[in-house]
């Protein structure tokens, strides 16, 4: 006779299978027969008590953005399981693979409008590339462990919908999980013949450049040995941040909203995109429209996606770069590859200008440069949603071992919290610091009642600028309209968080804010540092006005006085002191305009 065990038992044993020790979550009474498990299983599945089931789903992605192993969450019947779908989002969108269990009342109650009660699966069909109903007690193992295979498989959210009384149910104790058989998947090899098309596109272009994302994430290595061989400056998207160490002198940083002056200019600069790994969904308007694109993905639906292509290869991006960098000859440095590391220093010698400035309330670069300073090789940055972006990809110098997160496409605010609680976690060994505008730690703070209660000690730091800075940055700059619903109320963050349990500390310039820093070493727990921060606006590379040779000078000398820019040189200057005899000729934005999100989404086609 067979041991019986009940089904949530089962379930969780599988989930257990796959190297999953914790879960995130919020009890429910629909849930209470798979909490009873993860009471018996505490030994094996850790349960996270998180404060909101939103907050549960969003560690659960960023785990699996920073591991590449699946996060588990969960949430309760009604509106426990609809406050797990904004966390769900953020994994669909960018491929994390997720699995949600969602309490549902008794299959007796199913149908009947009942307490809570509600058709759970279509809810979460969007969202999921894997979502169904357990119908029976004996399929809970079997459907638990299809469903992580296909969050695996598609690099998304599986969700099973789980009747509260087929958790109790006992079952036979002999299903045999497929962890053990699982295998990641084997991508081409690249075809030589077209390895020989793109070197011989790359050696007849005039501005070739290496668009990449986090596709190419496993080749860094390769990145920089086509890059140095064929001369070829790099621009990441966003999210391709950290795959290489942002000091390497050819990587100019991310383009678009968020971008590094160099990187814009050598993006829309270029002649020729080397694409790898990226599905940026406001690529077409981040670089030269004219440009040429050789296409490198594994996904063959990416091929052509964002921009029409002159030679795709379906194959793996590390491969494809190490079968690159192997053929032929080395080039000889163009006056665009000169003028790109020029104007590269140059950009980055403008931004260490400031990072010893006392000015209050504090810029940005003082507080990054005692960040980069603080954080250890192996440090883990959650970064939230809003200008915190552009702060941290412009001034956090990353290298090492260093991770980060982010919400990438779909953007959620309120990521930075869950996040951090998923990074430590995940390495309770690394320091860990979230970074959060004051608008989105205000949307999930409660999270630090979760750290708290597990005694994480991670460094959250609320840049408090009392507005919403991007979305101020798109009313006065996109769409020119009056200042709306972006105020925040000066707020004094540490004694909150004091409330709530944490040690906090207020910084009103940038020596308390080092002092700060240095506190939060040696204390336990969680710790707030509410940074009061500057309420300019980021340099914008959106609407950028420096050559007055080619823009109105009156418009120069504006953008200049108002960003402190003196020290800033067109991309003109640099390609004339490379040699470049036609400066003029490379394609720039008309006027300093940079496609709006408006017109990326096919809305409008001028500027408002």
């Amino acid at each position: 006779m067979a041991n019986k065990i009940s089904g949530a038992d089962a379930m969780l044993k599988v989930i257990e299978s796959w190297g999953v020790d914790h879960a995130y979550g919020y009890p429910g009474g629909s849930f209470d027969s798979t909490m009873n498990a993860l009471h018996n299983q505490q030994n094996k599945i850790k349960f996270i008590q998180v404060r909101h089931e939103e907050a549960g789903a969003l560690a659960a992605s960023a785990e699996a953005k920073l591991t590449g192993k699946i996060g588990v969450c969960f949430g309760s019947a009604g509106p426990g399981a609809i406050h797990l779908l904004n966390g769900l989002y953020d994994a669909r969108h960018d491929h994390a693979p997720v699995l949600a269990i969602v309490g549902q009342v008794p299959l007796a109650s199913m149908n009947r409008d009942m307490f809570q009660a509600m058709d759970e699966e279509p809810a979460f069909l969007d969202v999921a590339a894997w979502a169904k109903t357990a119908v029976n007690a004996q399929n809970l193992p079997e459907l638990v462990d299809e469903g992580i295979r296909h969050a695996y498989k598609y690099h998304g959210v599986s969700v099973l919908v789980l009747p509260k009384d087929l958790g109790w149910d006992e079952i036979d104790d002999t299903y045999i999980s497929s962890a053990r058989d699982h295998m990641a998947p084997i991508y081409p090899d690249p075809e030589p013949k077209k390895i020989a098309e793109i070197a011989q596109l790359i050696s007849k272009a005039k501005s070739p450049i290496i668009y990449f994302g986090r596709g190419a994430g496993h080749a860094a290595d390769e990145l920089k040995a086509v890059s140095e061989k064929y001369k070829l400056p790099l621009v990441s998207s966003y999210l391709g941040k950290g795959i290489l160490e942002d000091s390497y002198p050819a990587y100019m940083g991310t383009t678009g909203r968020v971008a590094n002056k160099s990187a814009f200019d050598v993006a829309f600069g270029a002649d020729l995109l080397l694409w790898v790994g990226n599905d940026s969904p406001f690529s077409r308007a981040l670089f030269n429209p004219e440009a040429k694109v050789i296409q490198v993905d594994i996904d063959s639906e990416k091929i052509g996606k964002r921009h029409p292509v002159e030679v795709s290869i379906l194959a793996d991006a590390k491969k494809t770069l190490a079968a690159l960098a192997n053929y032929g000859e080395d080039l000889e440095p163009t006056p665009f590859y000169k003028a790109a590391l020029a104007d590269n220093k140059n950009w980055r010698d403008w931004e260490d200008s400031f990072k010893d400035d006392q000015s209050t309330p504090i810029r940005p670069e003082p507080v990054f440069d005692t960040l980069n300073k603080t954080a250890s090789d192996k440090a883990i940055f959650a970064v939230d949603v809003g200008n915190v972006n552009i702060d941290f990809e412009r001034l956090a110098n990353l290298h090492g071992d260093q991770k980060w997160t982010t919400s990438g496409q779909y953007a959620t605010m309120g990521y930075g919290l869950p996040a951090a609680i998923a990074a430590k976690v995940a390495y309770p060994d690394r320091d860990v610091y979230s970074l959060n505008g004051d608008g989105a730690f205000a949307m999930l703070m409660e999270e630090i009642l979760t750290q708290v209660k597990y005694n994480l000690h991670i460094v959250n730091i609320i840049f408090s600028n009392e507005t919403l800075g991007f979305i101020e940055a798109e009313q006065r700059d996109d769409t020119n309209q009056a200042l709306s619903g972006i105020d925040i109320i000066p707020t004094d963050w540490a004694m909150a968080c004091k409330g709530l349990g944490a040690k906090a500390y207020t910084a009103h310039t940038p020596q308390e804010f080092k002092d700060a820093m240095a506190a939060a070493k040696n204390d336990n727990g969680p710790v707030v540092i509410d940074v009061k921060y500057t309420h300019e606006m980021p340099f914008t590379t959106v609407y950028m006005f420096l050559d007055p040779e080619t823009q109105p000078k009156e418009k120069v000398d504006a953008f200049v006085k108002k960003y402190q820019a003196q020290d800033l040189k067109p991309f003109s200057h640099f390609l004339k002191e490379a040699g470049e005899p036609n400066p003029e000729g490379f394609y720039r934005p008309k006027d300093g305009f940079w496609t709006t999100h408006r017109d990326i989404l096919g809305n409008s086609e001028t500027k408002p």
